[in-house]
């Protein structure tokens, strides 16, 4: 069976795809999870397209994609934790950044970082930044993996199933996925903004606990 014409926005990978196949797919999702632009959930849904007229097997590209996900993002997670936090300490200050706030913003991924590293992986520029963060922020490496781990079984299980059943139409699905994004990112943003405050008001009673008004001498 001769490969399908990819639609829309896909149509410029489908060199690529014909060339390399499985090795494009991990390489460009490889790339784009440590910070490289790159098409990788693009790639995913021309590939998920492709293995639905099969040409490709949809395991295989699963298994790849999955793989290729984690082992990216596990790469900016050690830009991010062996380079990023003295980066910050050197020229932070001059963004204000101080050293002290950085400090907060740490504890603070340290607590909730765990639902941002799974929801990132579904929101461009979030998605190629996720590791980097997770690192520079001193984020527990298994912590960040298993999260990690999670969130890439679900971006990937959603964009190939997808794509796989859609074939040739997932160009009006994606479409019609994306329409909603700001919302989602406005009850992420909802989300965050909460976790923040609840954050800040556990920390400011910490502190004025030994001072309260029922505190003795």
């Amino acid at each position: 069976m001769a490969a399908p014409p990819l639609p829309g926005p896909l149509a410029h990978l489908a060199p690529l795809l014909g060339h390399y196949g499985y090795w494009a797919v991990g390489a460009v999702i490889l790339v784009e999870d440590f910070g490289i632009p790159a098409p990788g959930e693009t790639i995913l849904l021309a590939a998920g397209v492709y293995a639905g007229a099969g040409e490709l097997d949809i395991v295989k590209v699963a298994l790849i994609a999955f793989a290729a996900a984690v082992v990216g993002d596990n790469i900016g997670y050690l830009i991010g934790h062996f380079g990023g936090r003295a980066f910050v300490h050197r020229w932070g200050k001059y963004v204000f950044l101080t050293p002290k706030r950085f400090a907060a913003a740490e504890d603070f991924f340290a607590r909730h970082g765990g639902v941002i590293v799974t929801v990132a992986r579904f929101v461009e520029g979030l998605r190629q930044a996720n590791g980097i963060v997770a690192g520079t922020s001193g984020m527990h490496w298994r912590r960040f993996l298993a999260f990690n781990a999670l969130g890439a079984a679900l971006w990937v299980g959603l964009w190939t199933t997808l794509a796989y059943l859609a074939g040739s139409h997932i160009d009006a699905v994606y479409e019609d996925i994306k329409r909603y994004e700001l919302y989602f990112l406005l009850a992420l943003a909802a989300l965050v903004l909460a976790l923040v405050a609840r954050h800040v008001v556990r920390r400011r009673h910490e502190r004025a606990g030994p001072e309260g008004p029922g505190a003795t001498s």
